[in-house]
């Protein structure tokens, strides 16, 4: 069934279409015509309510889940209502501060995300999704240690005091002396510069046979730097945040849905891929139901934003995900504000 677009519908029809789908949104429960007709200011009779209710139930944007029941949107109903008539609210100043704070303090720069994520998830009660690429650290020492005649352990420490280990191979028989060398020069050569600095400059000391180093040496600082450059390039960074806040109460009486939201949210490659996917353009994206794949069994909606730096570079994307029963018009400046405030994170 098509559905019609929000222009072919009588005003009498949308004003009792919006109601309905607000009021689901804020209670979860099917909405009957008695109900409508006592919270509205509609001049119709419960009997007209009806009739307008069943027109909606034809045209495939409400359901009626019971014989007996009210109404509810169906997801094609909801997508009308989000796209056509939902009205956004701007994020309070409280909330503003709240994910601003989180975003701002001090230490690695993957905690500043879990935490900012970990706000938004909170303020909007769903699970709160950023991903990012996996950040360049700077520099500020090198070591390798010696594992096998052809391996080393590549040792990494950066300025904020993370340290990282890469096995990488070696030519066989390298003397320690080389591996020495080649760890000195880093050190002395690098500390200060990101991956990203530091193989650009790499690049040009040993294309300009700058390098004070014997060829082993050399070689070992090339794959030393680029080990870790690889790995980066192929393992973003997927930080999910407040899994718990989806078993709410209207949640709990379809535990087998929350159930299987929670299973899908271990998808960590696949959450990663509809994520990256809101990449492109300018605006939120939002998944409905079974408008996306992953989540189309548990019947969940995805909320996602691409965040920008301010040369227009995508650096991230950030989202949540609960159930179809979302407050958009909340939720939706919400997930923008934060974008807003990661861009200035991760510029």
């Amino acid at each position: 069934m098509t559905t019609p677009p929000i222009h072919e519908l009588t005003d009498r029809a949308r004003d009792v279409f919006r109601i309905v789908v607000e009021s689901y949104l804020d209670s979860g429960a099917p909405v009957g015509s008695r109900t409508i007709s006592k919270i509205s200011a509609l001049n119709l009779s419960p009997a007209s309510i009806r009739n307008v209710m069943q027109d909606l139930e034809e045209a495939g944007l409400l359901a009626a889940p019971h014989t007996s029941a009210g109404r509810m949107p169906t997801q094609s109903g909801l997508r009308l209502f989000v796209d056509g008539m939902m009205q956004a609210s701007a994020p309070s100043a409280e909330e503003r501060a709240a994910i601003e704070s989180r975003a701002g303090q001090t230490g690695p720069i993957e905690e500043a995300l879990a935490s900012t994520t970990a706000a938004l998830s909170g303020l909007s009660a769903c699970a709160g999704l950023v991903l990012v690429p996996k950040h360049e650290p700077v520099l500020r020492q090198f070591g390798f240690v010696p594992l096998s005649h052809d391996r080393a352990l590549a040792v990494l420490v950066g300025e904020d005091g993370s340290v990282e280990n890469r096995v990488v191979e070696i030519p066989g028989g390298i003397d320690p002396g080389s591996l020495q060398q080649a760890a000195n020069y880093m050190s002395a050569m690098l500390s200060g510069l990101t991956l990203s600095e530091a193989r650009a400059r790499i690049e040009r000391d040993l294309g300009q046979q700058r390098a004070a180093l014997d060829s082993a040496a050399a070689a070992l600082v090339e794959r030393g730097l680029a080990v870790w450059s690889e790995d980066g390039d192929r393992r973003p960074v997927l930080i999910v945040r407040g899994q718990a806040r989806l078993i709410d109460t209207a949640a709990a009486e379809d535990l087998d849905r929350v159930r299987q939201l929670l299973d899908e949210l271990e998808g960590k490659e696949e959450i990663a891929r509809l994520l990256d996917s809101a990449r492109e353009g300018e605006a939120t994206r939002i998944f409905i139901g079974s408008e996306n794949k992953l989540f189309a069994l548990s019947g969940s909606s995805v909320i996602a934003k691409p965040v920008r730096a301010l040369d227009g570079r995508v650096v991230g994307v950030v989202g949540v995900i609960g159930p179809t029963r979302l407050n958009y018009a909340r939720v939706v400046p919400m997930v923008d504000f934060t974008a807003a405030t990661l861009a200035r994170l991760l510029a």
